[in-house]
């Protein structure tokens, strides 16, 4: 059982972001797991059924309000290039 100062509880809750589809909210959620960010993906979609209906309504990535500031730093931050498999190291 989760104690309370992890569980996610609705008051806490914020919308992050909306995305137009479930792949790039989970990816994003993904993300932000990686980076020790609870995060959750809600969608009204038929439970994957009917993805057409997240353009009426949208995917909502929701993470918790005291993590929220740096949730947007990290989906904000560019990803670094990969390197160079011709270089030397």
């Amino acid at each position: 059982m989760a104690k309370r100062g992890d569980e996610m509880h609705r008051d806490d809750l914020v919308v992050l972001r909306k995305y137009s589809d479930e792949m790039s909210a989970r990816v994003a959620a993904l993300s932000l797991e990686a980076n020790g960010i609870p995060a959750q993906v809600s969608a009204d979609t038929a439970g994957g059924a009917l993805p057409v209906l997240a353009l009426g309504f949208p995917v909502r990535l929701i993470v918790r309000a005291a993590d929220a500031d740096l949730a947007r730093k990290l989906l904000d931050t560019d990803a670094p290039p990969p390197p160079d498999e011709d270089s030397p190291d």
